[in-house]
């Protein structure tokens, strides 16, 4: 039986879909990895003083307003999961006279946002909902993260 290479599973239209087995477990701990990485840049923005929650919300490009980001549903492991908005966190911290100065981060392993990605930041950079958005990758060292700043990096692409 370990010799099988392929998981058969089923579409909507009741359609076989074959899937390698070897990508499947890449898929698994790509995402696991991904996880990791996204709490470990939580705990760093905490560390250093600030307020961290995720980010429930998403841009609707099309309709032009900021939406409520849907809800995933896991099957095999019979869940919702809540926290899909982009980017992943908010970040807070207070300065004088009651203000906060509140920015966008979207956490990425290699630090590469797509097309979608770069829109709905410039639009969240027009509106004022954040006053920067960082981009949070693995640094070259091991253990360490480096932050893009959205606005030095894509000021002029597409």
């Amino acid at each position: 039986m370990d010799d099988v290479k392929f998981k058969a599973s089923f579409d909507s239209d009741g359609k076989v879909i074959l899937k390698n087995k070897s990508k499947i477990k890449n898929g698994k701990l790509s995402r696991s990895m991904g996880a990791r990485f996204e709490l470990k840049v939580r705990n760093h923005w905490e560390n250093l003083g600030w307020v961290v929650d995720k980010w429930t919300n998403n841009v609707d490009l099309k309709l032009d307003k900021l939406t409520t980001a849907k809800r995933k549903f896991n099957p095999f492991m019979k869940v919702l999961t809540i926290g899909t908005g982009f980017p992943d966190f908010i970040v807070l911290k207070p300065i004088d006279g009651g203000k906060h100065e509140v920015i966008g981060v979207e956490v990425k392993m290699r630090g590469l946002l797509d097309k979608e990605e770069k829109e709905k930041c410039r639009w969240y950079l027009d509106k004022g909902i954040f006053s920067k958005i960082l981009i949070a990758k693995k640094g070259g060292k091991r253990g360490e993260i480096e932050h893009i700043d959205f606005l030095d990096r894509w000021k002029q692409q597409s």
